[in-house]
């Protein structure tokens, strides 16, 4: 009987010394639990599915237990609890509550949750010493079966008497457990050269030997039919972990022929191959899967990062924020696992600013909520104020009184909708009071008037001949002259109210077609002299930036005043002379300012040409 070739064993493999020329190259596992490769993985996962694995955990004898899936339950009910809390602590913020008194419910099932952890430590360890004592035992067993092979193999004249023995002894040495990892090369190199050794010795019939080949054979056609079947199996996992058990079966097989050893095994092989080719596929696309995942949570991070709550002044700016916010976290929720560690971290990131948006919000609508009642506080005490001077007969010190009190009035912002007509009222009454009271006791008031009127009158008369075009006078005389008479006009004061209109617009038609006629614009030339400086420094494109950043300042600051110009509009009304009158200031700020704004947008377009 020819002997067995003698095969080295690669570090760290465990083989079977009677198969080792036939020995499986599997390919490395990768460290997940079935339950993390699996499909189902990504499916929302429920406190009951978490709690119920670790309850069956703690009930079994710890073979089932391994560090990965502790790790992962834990991972999984913490992010349940963070979950929780979050929804709970958005449900208290959008019920109007203050974020810093928000105090999340403690979760129920954390006390059976940390009791359970500990159970499952506990019997994992347990598990883990009977295991490691019965692996002594089996390197024990098998180290007393090398030592009586080699004894039967030194005994050459009795070598096939001892051959049943030597059977049962491999049969004995396979059904024996594991052994230390530390020693499991060791101890399957030790069993080759026994049995090498052996089998060396053997001098038993040709017939013999030949039909335990053929038995062999037969076996391992079989292991290799089913590896080929495999090939086909939906289930990547499933057949890999089927193929880890055929090529345990393969080890354990006994030798074949020579001369066919290399061509089974390396069909055996093939078929290995592409079963661990397609498994290594299926990591890379959940691999890939987990990239797209932390592809797009990273951008619904960077989206909602982009909103600063800083520039949100308004309660519409804020709703507009919310809902990019409410349809960021919708979107969330359709993203499967990235993987675990970005996974993490991403979560708290996306929770992080979430929180600080909503923290701002509330902070914001506070805010708001104080300026308001701050603000009606501060027109209450100007009505408060104007009522004390209603009644009152100081006519001169009573009106600029008075006057300065409406100018606080337009400088103090909104108030609480539902006080706004009222407060309004209040104080318009206790002006109205007073204006009423002093137009019935000032006569001599309306004689001035007249004469006021009567001089106003003669200016644009004056103005008008100007503006005749047989008028005989050059152009700088003539802007001399229509210099001096509008500061005639500012100087000379009012007139009776129902010409003042009237003859303000006059006056202000024949002014322009004066300022057209010798071209005396004041705007054209402060356009000009702007041109000159913008020109002068067109060379330092620093000097430019600067000088727009201060027209834009300049332009918002007159987009601010003409906004709240126009909210105090809102609530005037002309039911008197002496609210009209205010009424008509206010309009004439309002169109004050419109020109003012579109003046600056023209500078400002200067610019931007400039730094083009």
């Amino acid at each position: 009987m020819e002997s067995l070739e003698k095969v080295s064993v690669p570090e760290n493999q465990v083989v079977d010394p009677t198969l080792a020329p036939e020995a499986p190259s599997v390919a490395p596992v990768e460290s997940e639990t079935l339950e993390e490769t699996s499909a189902t993985q990504e499916e929302p996962v429920r406190m009951d599915d978490v709690m119920n694995r670790l309850r069956e955990l703690a009930a079994s004898d710890g073979e089932i237990i391994t560090t990965d899936e502790i790790g992962r339950l834990k991972q999984q009910f913490y992010s349940l609890v963070n979950e929780s809390m979050a929804v709970q602590r958005d449900e208290f913020i959008a019920a109007g509550n203050d974020p810093e008194a928000f105090n999340p419910v403690p979760v129920a099932e954390e006390p059976e949750f940390k009791d359970l952890m500990a159970k499952v430590k506990e019997v994992k360890a347990l598990y883990r010493e009977r295991v490691e004592a019965e692996q002594l035992r089996n390197l024990e067993r098998k180290n007393a079966i090398i030592s009586e092979l080699m004894s039967m193999a030194d005994d050459t004249d009795n070598v096939n008497r001892h051959y049943p023995r030597a059977k049962e002894l491999q049969v004995e040495f396979k059904e024996i457990g594991e052994v230390p990892q530390q020693n499991t090369t060791q101890i399957w190199k030790s069993f080759q050269e026994a049995v090498e050794h052996f089998y060396d010795q053997w001098k038993v019939n040709k017939e013999l030997r030949d039909y335990d080949f053929k038995k062999n054979l037969s076996e391992k056609q079989l292991l290799i039919d089913e590896a080929k079947a495999l090939t086909t199996e939906e289930d990547v996992v499933i057949a890999f972990r089927r193929l880890q058990e055929l090529h345990e079966k393969w080890r354990e097989t006994g030798p074949v022929a020579k001369e066919i050893r290399e061509e089974i095994w390396q069909e055996f092989k093939d078929a290995s191959a592409e079963i661990n080719k397609r498994y290594q596929a299926f990591f890379e696309e959940r691999k890939q899967r987990e990239q797209a995942n932390e592809a797009a949570k990273t951008a619904l991070c960077e989206r909602i990062e982009a909103i600063t709550p800083d520039t949100l002044t308004s309660y519409s700016a804020w709703n507009k924020a919310t809902e990019t916010i409410m349809e960021a976290q919708k979107e969330w929720k359709t993203l499967g696992y990235a993987s675990r560690k970005a996974n993490n971290q991403l979560f708290s990131r996306f929770r992080a600013t979430c929180d600080a948006f909503f923290a701002a919000k509330g902070e914001f609508f506070k805010t708001m909520k104080n300026n308001l009642a701050e603000n009606l506080a501060a027109k209450t005490k100007l009505c408060e104020q104007a009522e004390a001077l209603a009644a009152s007969t100081e006519w001169r010190k009573t009106s600029d009184e008075l006057v300065e009190l409406q100018k606080k009035w337009r400088s103090i912002g909104a108030v609480p909708k539902k006080h706004s007509d009222q407060i309004w009222q209040r104080f318009m009454t206790a002006c109205n009071t007073f204006f009423d009271n002093k137009k019935h006791a000032t006569t001599d008031v309306r004689r001035t008037e007249q004469a006021n009127l009567k001089v106003k009158k003669s200016i644009v008369a004056e103005l008008t001949a100007l503006n005749a075009p047989d008028a005989a006078i050059d152009r700088a005389e003539a802007i001399e002259k229509i210099n001096a008479l509008r500061a005639r006009w500012q100087e000379t004061g009012h007139v009776p109210f129902k010409e003042k209109d009237k003859l303000h617009d006059t006056y202000r038609e024949v002014v322009r077609q004066l300022f057209d006629k010798y071209d005396v614009h004041e705007k054209r030339q402060r356009m000009d002299s702007f041109q000159s400086s913008i020109d002068a420094i067109s060379s330092d494109r620093a000097k430019l930036l600067r000088e727009r950043d201060r027209m834009m300042r300049a332009y918002e600051s007159r987009k601010s005043e003409l906004a709240t110009y126009e909210n105090n509009l809102s609530f005037l009304s002309a039911r008197s002379r002496s609210g009209a009158s205010m009424l008509g200031e206010i309009e004439r700020n309002i169109e004050r300012l419109k020109n003012s704004l579109k003046e600056l947008e023209e500078k400002i377009q200067l610019i931007d040409g400039k730094l083009a």
